[in-house]
């Protein structure tokens, strides 16, 4: 019998989805009380393209750059296995 019970009191998630209110999460409540004395300035979309760094590399760049590190690794890893002894 309570096994019934427990079945029929099973959490349903389209019973929760259509509650009439919703109690904001905790960080919501924090911000909101945070921005009502506080409010916060207007931020930009996209960062200005002056503020990026010193430069972007060209894709072929940092392709050989990881090809070589992987070249060097197997490189050493050969080197490693022939010094091991026996």
């Amino acid at each position: 019998m309570a096994e019934r019970d427990d079945e029929e009191r099973e959490f349903d998630l389209r019973w929760a989805d259509g509650a009439e209110h919703k109690e904001p999460s905790a960080r919501a409540r924090m911000l909101a009380a945070r921005w009502k004395e506080n409010p916060p300035g207007p931020v930009p979309f996209r960062a200005d393209p002056d503020h990026v760094g010193s430069g972007r590399r060209s894709s072929w760049v940092s392709t050989a750059v990881v090809l070589g590190c992987v070249a060097a690794v197997i490189v050493l890893l050969g080197y490693v296995n022939l010094r091991a002894p026996y």
